[in-house]
């Protein structure tokens, strides 16, 4: 057997780096000019310009870094200047005292940087957001809880899971986990509760970037009808297609009467999915009553009766189990029941995207104790999401990408670990820069064509 070898460690007198993929980076805030965006806004009389505060953090969050320690890494690294095009690096203490300063204000920078973001054209085209069988673009929203256990920050409060954090509300933009709006709320906060804000700066970003038809799934916490007028209401007002698909909370109905009627009802179709187990499903139109006040729209609910008269164990049950759901939408009659759930069923990706924030950019657990420094944290990671989300999907499917099984979206993991941490050697001369990548390397051709069309128009 073959002992491990003695290597001699030595250090070489040129500069590496462990994150090329931070070139990438720097091409998208070259293309938005970032600078222009922030500097003339928030300028500064001395120190370090807020274009490179925003900048350093950005870098840090797509290396899956929050915290303002980790920035300390980047002012020994003459790589990290020039790839962002940094005119300083801030220390760590500059970085969270410039938060703490401009957290609130900059909440709304944060929005305006992410539309610029998700309005890039790469090579040419517009980002393919991913659409739906029906041709619309999925506008995702929910709540995700953030644990902050055993600490005193403001806003921590105690959630639905059962701990103490807080609860942020993410929209996300089409089947491939772009991110329009990361809102930062207390643990205690309703899911509906002032929801209607987020939705409408959702939109307004969602027809900024993109022409096609959306279409806004929630969940049963925000099946309300002052949320359903006030979002039809903003569609209106610009002029677009918005549809609604929201699962009914069923609140107090009558499940027992309800599911006898249907029984009575010779003409109700039962599907048989096993033995001692069935289901039916049909749709009724709301009346204005109900949920259409103050709202022109069409809108009807699919409901589906699922009948138990054997467990999932196979015990007989002395009486019939009854589950009743639905969900309200917009959508015609030319989409059909089966179909209605089927849209439905497909908002669950988005519990992927809440854990890409969690695990693979680590914001789990926040970096300050202020509540709006860590919102502009949370506005800033939708930033940082949107900009790996890109590098992702215009790398790693193409077809000398590194050996991958087929899929329509790579995990933040997967875009870290093949791009952003990738090894690089910088090496200065003639007045050039030129960033090294090993001649082993399986991926160089992919990373040398992404960096080609990402440049600068």
């Amino acid at each position: 057997m073959a002992e491990p070898v003695e290597f001699v460690v030595k250090k070489l007198p040129y500069d590496l780096s462990s994150h090329g993929g931070l070139a990438l980076v720097g091409r998208l805030f070259k293309r938005i000019n970032l600078p222009a965006m922030i500097d003339p806004q928030y300028p500064v009389r001395g120190g370090i310009a807020n274009s490179d505060i925003i900048k350093c953090y950005l870098a840090l969050l797509t290396l899956g870094k929050n915290d303002f320690e980790a920035v300390e890494g980047f002012r020994s690294q003459r790589f990290a200047h020039q790839a962002l095009g940094l005119r300083a690096v801030p220390s760590s203490a500059t970085l969270r005292q410039r938060f703490d300063a401009m957290g609130t204000q900059w909440s709304e920078l944060a929005d305006q940087i992410n539309r610029a973001v998700l309005g890039l054209h790469i090579n040419g085209a517009p980002i393919d957001f991913g659409a739906l069988p029906t041709g619309h673009l999925p506008l995702d929203i929910d709540t995700f809880v953030m644990d902050q256990s055993d600490t005193a920050k403001e806003g921590v409060s105690w959630t639905y899971a059962g701990v103490d954090g807080y609860c942020p509300i993410a929209l996300y933009l089409g089947t491939r986990g772009y991110c329009l709006e990361l809102d930062l709320r207390a643990g205690s906060q309703h899911s509906a509760c002032e929801s209607e804000y987020n939705i409408e700066r959702a939109l307004g970003t969602a027809c900024a970037v993109s022409s096609a038809p959306l279409l806004l799934r929630a969940d049963s916490g925000f099946c309300s009808r002052h949320l359903i007028t006030q979002t039809l209401a903003q569609a209106a007002r610009l002029g677009r297609q918005v549809d609604l698909l929201i699962k009914w909370n069923p609140r107090s109905a009558p499940v027992e009467a309800i599911a006898a009627q249907r029984c009575a009802d010779t003409s109700t179709a039962w599907m048989q999915l096993r033995v001692g187990k069935r289901e039916c499903l049909w749709s009724e139109a709301l009346d204005g009553g109900e949920l259409k006040a103050g709202c022109n729209r069409a809108l009807r609910r699919v409901y589906r009766l699922t009948e138990r008269t054997i467990d999932k164990k196979g015990n007989a049950l002395l009486l019939p189990e009854y589950v009743l759901e639905g969900w309200t939408t917009t959508l015609g009659p030319e989409v059909s029941a089966e179909q209605v759930i089927a849209l439905y069923r497909d908002h669950a990706t988005h519990e992927q995207f809440h854990a890409e924030f969690k695990t693979d950019m680590d914001l789990n657990r926040l970096p300050s104790g202020k509540f709006a420094t860590n919102h502009l944290v949370c506005a800033l990671a939708a930033v940082a999401m949107n900009l790996l989300r890109i590098v992702g999907q215009h790398t790693l499917h193409e077809s000398d990408s590194p050996l991958r099984k087929a899929a329509l979206r790579r995990r933040i993991k997967t875009v870290m670990q093949e791009l952003m941490y990738k090894a690089a050697r910088i090496i200065s001369h003639a007045r050039r820069w030129v960033l090294g990548i090993s001649g082993s390397d399986s991926g160089f051709a992919m990373f040398e064509r992404a960096f080609g069309r990402m440049k600068a128009a």
